[in-house]
């Protein structure tokens, strides 16, 4: 089925049921990147964790910081 072919019949649906299907999906899609972004952090958390290089600017965190104008 196309999305065109979706939208159609999602608008021949009630009002209410337009509102429930819209809150079901909204729910699915936080879920999903919810989990997108929890394998996001745990994929790169052991990276940071041994590669010095990629938190090597952390040692200046606490130097005072000066723009240049």
């Amino acid at each position: 089925m196309t999305t065109t072919a979706i939208i159609k019949e999602i608008n021949k649906l009630p009002l209410t049921e337009k509102l429930l299907l819209v809150e079901k999906n909204l729910k699915g899609i936080r879920h999903e990147m919810e989990q997108a972004l929890e394998h996001a952090v745990s994929s790169m958390y052991n990276e940071y964790k041994t590669n010095k290089e990629l938190v090597a600017f952390t040692k200046i965190d606490a130097e005072s910081f000066y723009e240049a104008r």
